[in-house]
């Protein structure tokens, strides 16, 4: 997810009553909550680094602890040296706990979305995830804001008029089951419309593995993935009426194979990109001087007409040997793939 919606979840979270068992438990909170995207770092050096690295050894159950701990020690360390506020004292156990609850909150709203997360690293490098959040989800954002801020401006209205100020906790209790309520709705809306892509065949092809990935908003609208034995299918999917067949957006014929494609799988970013990718689809273009092959991941297909999503570009020479290696989100369409 984005750095706003941990934030926000992170004060939420506070709100609830853990920031008046110990100073510093908000702060702390937000911090858990961001730290894990340290690994966004990696990406200082290109792109296929960023995708090898992000959401990795952070994003796990073992980073997680170890980076709840450090941060504990910092803001203890720090916050003893800090003249107290009266009535709430420093508090050595809530305040691990308060860092355990913000780095735990950002894995478990990372698994929310089609993303994922490998959280059995470095013992397992597999990916894991829910796919029923989009990676930032306006109505979440929606929710959240109105949980915390309708409260807190009621609070400043509360002060001017001189009445008694009014806690944030029913606010904040709001935001989260709102959150909770949020994804069992998205998380019933996604079985319905695995259901409805299991129950059809394409051009009479069963299907052999499919995907459904959730739209920002709609939480109702969905893109299928559908793989066959000879092509993969990106359709739209309406989990509201299990009665109408998903509409195909475009199908993708599954490349031959060829000692080019085969080549650029194996170069580095072509191989970060093939462990990353849940249903890869590949395309060779043959030059004067060798080939051009372009690696995309259709659970992010976009169908916007000038650009690709989630895709590595892969230069080789004529005896295969990578000249060039990109990875990027979006990229311009090469001749010929649409």
């Amino acid at each position: 997810m984005d750095n706003l919606t941990h934030t926000l979840t992170a004060i939420a979270i506070s709100q609830t009553g853990l920031n008046r068992k110990t100073r510093f438990a908000t702060l702390t909170l937000i911090l858990g909550a961001n730290a894990p995207d340290l690994d966004l770092l990696a990406g200082l050096k290109d792109g296929a680094a960023y995708l090898k690295y992000h959401r990795g050894i952070t994003h796990s159950f073992l980073g997680i602890i170890v980076l709840a701990i450090i941060l504990w020690g910092v803001v203890y360390g720090v916050g003893k040296r800090i003249r107290p506020k009266p009535n709430l004292p420093l508090n050595a156990p809530w305040l691990l706990l308060a860092a355990l609850l913000g780095t735990a909150s950002h894995l478990l709203l990372d698994f929310t979305n089609s993303y994922g997360v490998r959280p059995f690293l470095p013992f397992s490098a597999r990916w894991y995830a829910w796919d029923i959040m989009f990676i930032m989800d306006p109505l979440l954002l929606v929710l959240l804001t109105m949980g915390l801020g309708v409260p807190w401006l009621l609070r400043l209205v509360s002060q001017e008029v001189g009445a008694r100020e009014s806690r944030l906790t029913r606010g904040a209790i709001f935001s989260l089951c709102a959150l909770a309520a949020l994804w069992g709705l998205r998380d019933f809306a996604h079985r319905r419309a695995l259901s409805i892509l299991d129950s059809r065949t394409y051009a009479d092809e069963n299907p052999q593995r499919l995907g459904a990935f959730p739209s920002p908003a709609n939480p109702f609208a969905w893109t299928g993935v559908v793989e066959t034995e000879t092509f993969l299918r990106v359709v739209r999917v309406n989990a509201l009426d299990p009665n109408s067949p998903p509409e195909t957006v475009r199908t993708f014929s599954k490349p031959e194979a060829s000692p080019a494609l085969e080549a650029a799988r194996k170069t580095r970013t072509g191989a970060i990109f093939i462990d990353f990718a849940r249903f890869p689809w590949g395309h060779v273009e043959e030059g004067e001087d060798g080939f051009l092959v372009s690696l995309r991941d259709l659970r992010f297909y976009s169908g916007r007409a000038q650009s690709r999503s989630f895709v590595a570009d892969i230069e080789l020479d004529k005896n295969l040997r990578s000249r060039s290696e990109s990875f990027r989100f979006t990229a311009p369409l090469r001749p010929g793939e649409e």
